[in-house]
């Protein structure tokens, strides 16, 4: 037994090393240190099922079996975050992370929306006929509407007081609201509601911009749609994306049960959900507050080209930090894989 104490006395103590930094602050451990603690703990574990078999020495047994627990507690146990800590951390990178995880779905959406939107567009220019009958009938915006007319009523309520304004956030939030949950909601019924829904929407966009330039109108009605409509339709994508998601877990739940495969979907789907409220919370001060604004038309593509770029990198970041994640998992299986010979070599010893 003092040979094998000998041998393993240098693990232990960095194991122990370890332990005590984390203590003081988890987060300041690299993440080869967080590695190596991994690494570690497993094969101090391993020591501990050893010398329980070969000794009745109670002072051994007690040191690796408070280490072992210590370094199971850090690995293991989650940390203690406030409510504020946890919507922060959801914020910066959980949604990201949810919106990588679910790529494939959310790029299907995106797909179903542009393709509607430009069938809209085509369509509506080819056949006034059909101008009419995929616009509403109720928007002031109709086709044939001359230039002044529309114009009006892309420059109209700048003069809006806050009040006023700050209602109109109100009611736009709740309809894109109603909108993105029917779209998710739906998805349940294998997915057929919520794909003519992205179809839909997107018909309509294209049928919007058809309308405008027949009349000659094109920056000024880019400049209009664009600074709140990248976050609003980027919201309403995610949710028909998590409509599309909801819609394989019940047609193709592969290897799990149809119950667990829903299960899993409505995790992701919840999540996808809060982010969701947030962003379409956003888009509708956006829209009330800065394209009923007096801005340039230059000022208005720019802020619209900031926001398409904050997107952009955000969803970079998740699909960064879930590779990480991959990459962590493939090394910790990798240390497993060691843990195992190790405990073979010990049984054989």
């Amino acid at each position: 037994m003092s040979s094998f104490m000998s041998r393993h006395k240098q693990d232990w103590e960095e194991l122990e090393e370890l332990v005590r930094l984390g203590r003081k602050s988890i987060r300041k451990l690299r993440p080869e240190q967080r590695q190596r603690l991994d690494t570690l703990y497993r094969r101090t574990t391993v020591h501990l099922a050893r010398v329980t078999t070969m000794t009745n020495d109670p002072h051994l047994t007690e040191y690796l079996n408070g280490l072992a627990a210590a370094a199971h507690s850090l690995i293991y146990l989650p940390p203690r975050r406030s409510p504020f800590a946890g919507a922060t951390a959801f914020v910066t990178s959980g949604f990201a992370r949810v919106i990588a995880r679910s790529g494939a779905a959310h790029l299907t959406s995106a797909m179903l929306f542009f393709v509607g939107a430009t069938v809209g567009y085509f369509a509506a220019l080819a056949d006034p006929l059909m101008m009419h009958a995929l616009w509403p009938a109720g928007d002031l915006r109709q086709p044939g509407s001359s230039p002044e007319q529309l114009l009006g009523v892309l420059r109209s309520g700048r003069d809006q007081g806050g009040g006023a304004k700050f209602q109109f956030t109100s009611m736009l939030f709740q309809h894109n609201l109603k909108v993105g949950l029917l779209a998710m909601a739906t998805g349940i019924l294998a997915s057929v509601p919520t794909v003519f829904l992205m179809l839909f929407n997107g018909v309509l966009i294209g049928v919007f911009a058809a309308i405008h330039h027949q009349a000659g109108i094109y920056g000024e009605m880019w400049a209009w749609i664009l600074p709140h409509g990248i976050t609003e339709i980027g919201a309403i994508i995610l949710c028909g994306g998590v409509g599309l998601m909801l819609g394989q877990a019940v047609v193709r739940p592969g290897l799990r049960t149809r119950q667990a495969a829903l299960t899993a979907a409505g995790r992701e789907a919840a999540l996808t959900c809060i982010g969701v409220i947030g962003m379409l919370a956003v888009a509708a001060v956006i829209e009330s507050y800065v394209r009923q604004s007096h801005w340039s038309t230059g000022a208005r593509f720019a802020f619209a080209a900031a926001t398409a770029v904050f997107w952009i990198a955000y969803a970079a970041h998740g699909y960064r930090l879930e590779s990480l994640n991959d990459c962590r998992y493939e090394t910790t299986t990798d240390s497993d894989t060691k843990v195992a010979e190790l405990a073979k070599s010990f049984g054989s010893a």
